[in-house]
Formats: structure tokens, sequence, C-alpha cells
């Protein structure tokens, strides 16, 4: 493993004076759960790693209680959000994906906000963020802007972020009235393992418990990048949602995601499992709907 020196700032502004004197040789990082894999290996030869610990603000959790924003930042661990009551009773597609990422030792220390920018299509984190309809905030040499979870990503392992710029937190809008949300992760085995493919859906119904008003679907591990199936989505909005209509709209699903053969799995079954889990999902956002009635 290459030698480097560990820097430790404690605003933003420290971190990207840092990253700017050091330019191509520095590298943030959050919780290291990844980094440090990558410089062990060789696969990363940073000079300079900036951790983002102890930066205050960056490990905030918060709903705003007059807007219903919620505000997770980029330093927030997986075990955090897993054990927020917040996040269990009023957004559970977060508690769903963050609670199979790991073992318990990545989830307290790997963060939300690594598991978005090392871009990864397996990043379960990214999936229930994108179905909230989160954003995310960046901060960099010529200050912050502004981008949707969903547009974050280019390929794997590459995002949108500028040389110097650094994920300061995700905000995601108050939900509305009869929604429901779920995620699964699918994958050979329960634990520790990377998923074969991932299916997330949002839906929210009219005052009348049954016509959709909004649907999300998004799926990860079938594209180079984390997708919404929008065909589907369009597919769901305004019908009187029920079994057959969720068997249809995961056959639409599957059909708009561009998986592919790997050394892990068969596209045809990772299609099938779109097509089966489409379905599921929505049939418990249906019930949790229901439920907080």
């Amino acid at each position: 493993m290459k030698a480097f020196k560990y820097l430790s700032p404690k605003t933003i502004e420290e971190a990207i004076a840092f990253h700017g004197q050091h330019s191509e040789t520095a590298k943030y990082m959050g919780g290291g759960t990844d980094v440090i894999v990558k410089v062990k290996e060789g696969w990363m030869e940073p000079d300079f790693l900036i951790s983002l610990k102890k930066i205050k603000g960056l490990c905030e959790l918060h709903k705003n209680d007059a807007t219903g924003e919620l505000s997770i930042g980029a330093m927030v661990t997986h075990a955090t959000l897993e054990k927020s009551l917040m996040i269990q009773n009023e957004y559970p597609i977060i508690y769903d994906a963050v609670s199979n990422i790991g073992s318990l030792q990545v989830r307290n220390v790997g963060t939300i906000g690594g598991n978005l920018i090392n871009a990864v299509p397996s990043a379960d984190g990214a999936i229930p963020l994108i179905a909230l309809d989160g954003v995310a905030l960046l901060h960099g040499p010529d200050g912050e802007r502004s981008v949707e979870v969903k547009d974050l990503f280019i390929e794997p392992y590459k995002t949108i972020l500028k040389p110097g710029e650094l994920l300061k937190k995700i905000t995601i809008p108050p939900p509305a009235p009869h929604t429901g949300s779920a995620y699964i992760k699918f994958g050979r085995r329960a634990a520790m393992e990377l998923p074969l493919i991932g299916i997330g859906v949002l839906l929210t119904l009219e005052d009348d418990l049954k016509t959709c008003a909004k649907a999300r679907i998004c799926l990860g591990v079938a594209a180079p990048t984390p997708m919404r199936a929008f065909d589907a989505e369009k597919f769901l909005a305004g019908k009187e949602i029920n079994e057959e209509i969720l068997i249809e709209a995961g056959k639409i699903a599957a059909d708009e995601s561009k998986v592919r053969d790997s050394v892990r799995g068969k596209a045809w079954h990772r299609k099938e499992m779109i097509r089966v889990h489409v379905r599921r999902m929505g049939l418990k956002c249906i019930e949790i709907i229901k439920n907080n009635r």
C-alpha cells in the first residue's frame, strides 16, 4: 500500500482548500469503507486523504417540522439511519435499504454520502433517495449547487462532481399523504452480499385509496447506474392499483432495464426478479398506506 498523509479539516471550506492545494493527489474520505479498501489493493494511490469526519453539520439527520423536509448529512452512517425511529416509521424504503448494507460493522462506519459518491450500480443507498425525489447539495471551489440524486451518476464509479466538490447533504421533500414505499435487495444469500438486483417502489394514492397519484420505480444493478423505470411509472399513473396492474408494471420495468449477464447472475434472471419484485413491493406499499390511514 502506498503511503499517504491524513488530513482532518474542521470545516467544508478547509477541506476544499486542502483539496485545491494538493489537486489530483488528494481524495476525500467519509467512513473509509470503500476508499481504504481501494488504497490497500492499489486501485487508488492518493498522496493525501482528506477526512470529512470532524466537519460539523455533515453528520446531522434532521426533519424540519415546519416544512416537512428531511435533511441527511453526507456523513450520516447507515446505522444511524437504520436505528432512527423516524426513518423506520416515515421512510421505510430508506430503512429497508440501509439495514441490508454490508455487516453491522460496515453500517456503523459507512456513510450514506460515501455510498452515493462511490457510484457503483449496486449502491443500495441510492435507490430509496431516487424514489423519494432526493436532491443532493454539492459544495466546491465555486460554491454550492443542487442536483437531483437521480442525475448524480454518469457511469460506474463516476459522478457529476467537479474537481474539489464534495457532497454536503441530501434533502428529501415531505411525502404526500397516502404514500407507501419499500425496497428489496435480492441476492444469492441474505447477509453481506451485493445485490443481484435492487428494486425500490413508492406509491402515492388519491384520497380514494385506490387510484395512483404518483409512482416511482427505481432499480439497482439494472443498468450502468441506478435508474428509474419511467415507462412503468407512467403506466401506473391514474390507474386503480391492484395486483394485475402491478404485474404489468413489473413487466414494463423489466423491459426498460438494461441488465446484462455477469459472473454473479444472468440477465434473464435479473429481469424475472424485476417482474416479480415490482409487484411485491407495490403490494407492500399499498399495505403500508392502508395501515397508516
